[in-house]
């Protein structure tokens, strides 16, 4: 069967080449590293140079974003093929994709679109979970989604539905807290009760990130700071699962490498605040 999670905690940040001289000087004192796994999908070149100097310093984490688990199409064997091929090289920690489909009919839409959470879905997702984690030969990580439209199919909520997926398939969870906020304030929801749907044992990874307000919903824009009701529910999560490898994640309009460890470092003293308040046992 599967490799376990590996339950080793502390926080990373996401390498994007803007930075990468910086951290190759610097080698700033951080658990891991986290890149998009399509952007080293080829054998040579800078980028998978600058990719095996970084697994050279750091554990690396793989998030894919273009694996479309939930595709009515069939699973893209040449983008799996690619995927186990960087994960025999790189040997990250971890891997992970996201619950979502992004194409149909061999056109690919470049976002990341939400499912039905549905038992006929989780029929599907499963099976291509499954698919995925035996050619990997290991244990796969499934991301909830931040999404602006709903289905009026879902029977489920989507952390019951992760949580049912993980228990089907033996599959992992990224719990991004910024996407389990933001659709809580679009669809008008409670996060805490979400994360009563979850095991700890099956949480693997947590992202962090900042949003955008507009006027009438947030939209996960990965390109500000976290914001204080998503450091409280991080640290809620934090309670009730344990310490997790956490990533701070920043994809646009990104900013000196200083404030993602300033806020790699609020989110490690999060975790230490919450270790610090557990009743000593004797």
């Amino acid at each position: 069967m599967t490799a376990a999670i590996p339950t080793l905690s502390g926080t990373g940040i996401g390498l994007r080449q803007p930075h990468y001289r910086e951290v190759f000087e610097r080698l700033p004192a951080l658990a891991f590293l986290e890149v998009h796994s399509e952007n080293f999908f080829l054998d040579g070149g800078a980028s998978m140079r600058a990719l095996e100097r970084a697994r050279a310093a750091y554990p690396i984490s793989l998030h894919g974003v273009g694996l479309s688990l939930g595709s009515a199409d069939r699973l893209a064997d040449e983008h799996l093929a690619k995927l186990k091929r960087m994960v025999d090289r790189v040997e990250p920690v971890l891997v992970s994709e996201h619950l979502c489909w992004g194409g149909v009919g061999g056109v690919h839409f470049n976002d990341l679109l939400p499912l039905p959470h549905t038992r006929e879905t989780l029929v599907l997702l499963a099976d291509r979970v499954d698919r995925v984690q035996a050619t990997l030969k290991r244990r796969l990580l499934v991301e909830n989604l931040s999404a602006y439209v709903a289905f009026r199919e879902s029977d489920m909520t989507e952390t019951a539905f992760l949580a049912e997926l993980a228990r089907r398939t033996g599959c992992g969870l990224l719990l991004d807290i910024n996407n389990l906020y933001v659709n809580a304030v679009n669809f008008g929801f409670d996060p805490v009760e979400c994360l009563d749907e979850l095991d700890a044992a099956t949480i693997g990874e947590i992202h962090l990130a900042g949003h955008t307000v507009v006027d009438d919903c947030l939209i996960d824009t990965h390109g500000a700071l976290v914001c204080d009701p998503v450091w409280s529910l991080y640290e809620e999560a934090c309670r009730r699962f344990g310490p997790k490898r956490t990533l701070i994640e920043w994809d646009t309009d990104l900013p000196a490498l200083d404030v993602l460890l300033s806020e790699a470092a609020q989110a490690s003293a999060v975790a230490q605040r919450v270790r610090d308040q557990e009743p000593a046992h004797g």
